[in-house]
């Protein structure tokens, strides 16, 4: 550990955080990039006078404003958003920090002498405010900021918290801002422009993470490469609301932040109380943004809840009988199902009290027994006697008028209260928000979803969430930050009260995809379109943070319910290989030829899931907008299977060539083509290492040349893909 009194150094997996710690103040992040190895005190010493600002003469004081502390003011004569922003009956509270302490401190197995996570102690005397601030280097170097502020004060009035936003400074040399939008079923759709001038903040309202949620901030300089570059991230791990900053002034070093959006009144705190923010991380990078999403993937799998066993091949029944449900043909379909490696056999929406169509019986989680007339149990036990886990799909926080929840409990709706039941026009898809912050509601789902995973040994949820919740008021208040919270508690709940229960997170797909949630969650539904063609962007992006263990990637049928694109089944194959595979699909309809393919694609996903589901995760960058490459490599190096697609026409004649910078040059490999998903098809040429590569020898190649000439990628048609499966021969 680095601490001349004055300046604290973190480190961990090549990243480094510099702090000034003067006496009483808050501290200030002097640094925060690549982990250089200072060798010595003295080269410490060194590098902080290159990087600390003075001002002549020294008696201003304004100077503090250069730079601002990890909680920004205006009492520092910050001009950007403060970073807390509170008031006590009709008067603001303008924080004045009258003793600071800080303390570090270091996990177990951080590298010897170094220190990785930061307390701060800070109490405002005067105004009655307390903060505990926790800047924590996680596995794989990724920054976890979190803060509590609590009311000091023995007065009767409440301190009112506006907002709590933790931040962290990027360098003048970052001038492009990268962030997102989308739609359903398009998400994790980018947007990269100049980084905006001014203090810049973007609001998520839709009372979950959303289709259109920024998703995360990426600050970088120049535009955004995948495999080299420098880049600065920034993602809010919540499941509510939130807010995206940037503060880009000319007489401050620039910030980038994110925080919980709170509604208007709704975080009172009274003599005692406190609020603490969800964890903010930051991720640097300079090897792109695969080198960013690299530092989430290895702190999400170092999670002690983490899916650690092989992860299910799953067929969902949504895209194959809808709501119309028949226990004959789904058993029929469940038969199918193993017969071609199946794992899973998830029952999705319509089989509860009155679900014909998606206006009713939300709330009711009972068997309906006009179609299930012997209920559940004859499907789970025919599904668990062919090997196969039993699946149910809930929507637990949402509940239809038109249904007996509603009837008898009114009051347990989530909404204005002049918005139920008279003004039905404010519901989304004829459904409103369920309020688990009311307990008897919160004991309600739970003891219905228990009695049904008791009673059939349900081994899987799907767990959806279908409309935004737009007005949230719990006993008379602003009421989102609890309904998060008891979301998260009902998941925790389930899965420590039934060990080995796994859960998917679904919000009409990709809706509630965020880092708060998958620590609660197994694995997340990353869009309800199957089309391979939107999938192959929508994944990759969600893959800045997901690991592709947890995202669902399902072949569905041609052409795609979302889109109404036919495609291949080899292309719906290869984009199911880059995240955890399965059907939506009747597959009772499909044909011989296409059960023979997709019973050896099973196959292929069982022989390679080990990497496929552990690797390191590398996109190409090319300059033809029609190619994608994505490969997943081992953690030793010596195997990598690499998906090579087109989204369109191809530009040139003469393809890229696609150059593998993570093999060894004194090594030789074994390159396959992998054609378990089908013959993929290309025009014009063929090259010629693709002759061996279709052959079970393969074609071997040194490491050398893999890296710094690459392989020629053959002319693929629109929409096709091969599957490249390399491996280290000696």
């Amino acid at each position: 550990m680095f601490d001349n009194g004055n300046h604290v150094v973190l480190r961990r997996d090549d990243v480094c955080v510099v702090l000034k710690t003067p006496d009483g103040e808050m501290p200030q992040v002097e640094y925060w990039g690549r982990d250089f190895g200072m060798p010595t005190a003295e080269d410490m010493l060194a590098m902080l006078d290159m990087m600390t600002l003075k001002v002549t003469p020294p008696d201003e004081k304004p100077d503090a404003a250069l730079r601002p502390s990890l909680l920004p003011q205006g009492a520092e004569a910050f001009a950007g958003r403060p970073g807390l922003e509170a008031y006590r009956g009709e008067a603001p509270v303008f924080v004045r920090w009258t003793s600071v302490t800080t303390a570090v401190g270091a996990h177990d197995g951080a590298q010897e002498g170094a220190s990785d996570v930061l307390d701060v102690h800070a109490e405002d005397a005067v105004n009655a405010v307390a903060l505990d601030m926790r800047l924590e280097l996680a596995e794989g170097g990724l920054l976890l900021a979190k803060a509590t502020v609590k009311n000091i004060s023995d007065d009767a009035e409440p301190l009112a918290v506006n907002w709590l936003d933790l931040t962290m400074p990027i360098p003048r040399r970052a001038d492009h801002l990268t962030q997102f939008t989308g739609r359903w079923p398009l998400e994790k759709q980018p947007a990269t422009t100049a980084l905006p001038v001014g203090s810049v903040t973007r609001n998520c309202r839709h009372g979950k993470t959303s289709h259109e949620s920024p998703w995360m901030f990426i600050a970088s300089d120049g535009e955004p490469k995948f495999a080299a570059g420098e880049v600065w991230t920034c993602h809010l791990a919540w499941s509510g609301n939130q807010t995206y900053r940037i503060d880009s002034l000319p007489q401050h070093e620039a910030l980038l932040g994110a925080g919980e959006l709170l509604g208007p009144g709704e975080m009172r705190l009274a003599a005692g109380a406190t609020y603490t923010t969800p964890l903010v991380c930051f991720s640097y990078s300079d090897q792109g943004l695969d080198g960013a999403a690299s530092r989430f993937h290895r702190w999400l799998r170092a999670l002690p809840q983490h899916v650690r066993t092989d992860r299910p091949v799953t067929l969902n029944t949504w895209e194959a009988v809808y709501f119309d449900h028949d226990e004959a043909t789904l058993i029929r379909l469940a038969d199918l199902a193993a017969r071609v490696g199946v794992e899973c056999f998830v029952l999705d929406d319509g089989w509860f009290h009155l679900r014909r169509d998606d206006t009713k019986g939300l709330g009711d989680w009972i068997v309906d027994p006009a179609v299930w007339p012997n209920g559940l149990d004859a499907l789970a036990k025919h599904v668990h006697d062919l090997g196969m886990q039993f699946g149910l799909w809930f929507e637990p926080e949402m509940i239809n008028l038109d249904s007996d929840c509603a009837r008898e409990h009114p009051d347990w709706i989530l909404a204005a209260p002049e918005a139920v039941p008279c003004r039905a026009d404010v519901s989304y898809r004829t459904q409103y928000v369920l309020d688990l912050a009311n307990p008897d509601a919160y004991r309600h789902v739970h003891d219905q979803m228990a009695d049904l995973i008791r009673k059939l040994g349900i081994d899987y949820i799907k767990w959806d969430h279908n409309r935004d919740v737009a007005e949230p008021v719990h006993a008379g208040h602003y009421g989102l930050h609890a309904q998060t919270e008891a979301c998260y508690r009902l998941f925790d709940e389930l899965k420590h009260e039934f060990p080995g229960l796994e859960i998917e997170s679904c919000a009409s797909g990709g809706g509630r995809t965020d880092a708060g949630m998958l620590q609660h969650a197994d694995r997340i539904w990353a869009s309800d379109s199957n089309d391979p063609r939107d999938r192959v962007d929508i994944q990759r992006y969600t893959e800045l943070i997901v690991p592709p263990e947890m995202i669902g990637a399902h072949i569905g049928p041609s052409p795609a319910h979302s889109t109404w694109r036919a495609t291949d089944l080899s292309y719906r194959a290869a984009m199911s290989l880059e995240g955890c595979s399965g059907f939506e699909w009747n597959i009772l309809e499909c044909t011989p030829e296409e059960l023979k393919q997709i019973t050896g694609f099973v196959a292929l996903v069982k022989e390679l899931r080990g990497i496929l589901h552990s690797g390191s995760v590398h996109h190409a960058d090319f300059h033809d907008p029609a190619l994608r490459a994505r490969g997943v490599v081992s953690d030793d190096a010596t195997r990598a299977i690499w998906v090579v697609a087109t989204v369109t026409n191809l530009r040139d004649v003469v393809t890229e060539r696609l150059r593998l910078h993570e093999v060894r040059d004194d090594r030789v490999y074994c390159v396959r083509m992998r054609q378990e998903i089908g013959e993929s098809r290309w025009g014009w040429n063929t090259p010629e290492w693709m002759r061996d590569a279709r052959t079970e020898g393969g074609f071997v190649v040194g490491g050398a040349l893999l890296r710094n000439v690459g392989l020629q990628i053959p002319p693929l048609w629109p929409m096709q893909a091969i599957v490249l499966d390399i491996r280290e021969v000696r």
